[in-house]
């Protein structure tokens, strides 16, 4: 007798639940509810006669179980979109702009969670300033991007909001009767231009001391005991500490991340669904 072959659906569901460790990112990702999510797995553990998660109030994680089935579950999907594409080697080519703000430390893990789920997807980043990107987003040469909003553009789906502070080393010093020594991604930055606005209505005296050309730079300034930068915590470096309170500087508005795609293919709009909720699964749980 031929065994009853598996609800791809619900491969789905699973891979990406183990991908993203959460029910409610793997719903989203799916353009789906969280209890149908939990219906697809329920059904595929029955079906296999395995617990493939172990569930918590705070957490979801493989079983034994399911970390052996899961690279069975991704080949599974794997040989479906090739049996869909008609031929082995077609791949599908997603272009994308993430700023530095957005991508943080964490970008080679939310790609690789991309990645693995879509191995056939061929995936083009580029990372920059907010600016920068948009204007190649409107020009055509990115077919979506993750930045800090526009305020004077109506397009753009809000993700999440990102808390910024002051961030420096532990024993960092303000040197009497000088400036605050500034480090800072270079203009056009939204973080920047917020960050200077806020110490110049404080009434804050400021000298940027460091200008880098991306986030990397800007760690590396902070790390080196150069200079006080904007940072979210997700994006400082380690010994780094908020600072900002003991130096009594002003506090820093939030930073809007927002999505603009025009992406209408369906591979590749699941696959930004995918990437947008890693992100907010590595942001906000």
């Amino acid at each position: 007798m031929t065994a009853r072959p598996l609800d791809l659906d619900a491969v789905q569901a699973f891979v990406l639940v183990a991908d993203l460790s959460s029910f409610t990112r793997a719903a989203e990702a799916l353009d789906t509810t969280q209890s149908a999510v939990s219906l697809k797995l329920k059904r595929l553990e029955e079906r296999l006669g395995q617990r493939l998660l172990e569930r918590t109030p705070r957490r979801v994680r493989l079983s034994a179980e399911g970390a052996e089935f899961l690279d069975a579950a991704r080949d599974l999907l794997s040989a479906h979109t090739r049996a869909l594409s008609g031929r082995a080697g077609a791949r599908m080519s997603l272009r994308i702009g993430i700023s530095d703000q957005s991508a943080g430390t964490d970008l080679p893990i939310l790609l690789a969670k991309v990645g693995a789920y879509d191995r056939s997807l061929r995936i083009e980043v580029r990372i920059g300033a907010s600016h920068g990107l948009l204007t190649a987003y409107d020009g055509g040469e990115l077919d979506a991007v993750i930045a800090c909003r526009d305020g004077e553009r109506r397009d753009g789906e809000r993700l999440f909001i990102e808390p910024y502070d002051w961030f420096a080393l532990p024993d960092w010093e303000q040197p009497a009767g000088e400036p605050l020594r500034i480090a800072s991604l270079s203009s056009p930055c939204t973080v920047r231009a917020q960050a200077l606005k806020s110490l110049d209505d404080a009434g804050v005296a400021w000298s940027e001391v460091f200008v880098g050309g991306g986030l990397s730079a800007v760690s590396a300034a902070v790390s080196a005991g150069l200079a006080v930068a904007p940072l979210t915590r997700r994006m400082c470096p380690p010994r780094a500490v908020e600072i900002g309170s003991r130096l009594g500087l002003p506090l820093l508005p939030p930073i809007e991340i927002a999505l603009y795609t025009r992406a209408s293919e369906p591979r590749t709009c699941e696959a930004i669904r995918i990437l947008v909720a890693a992100l907010r699964a590595a942001i906000v749980g």
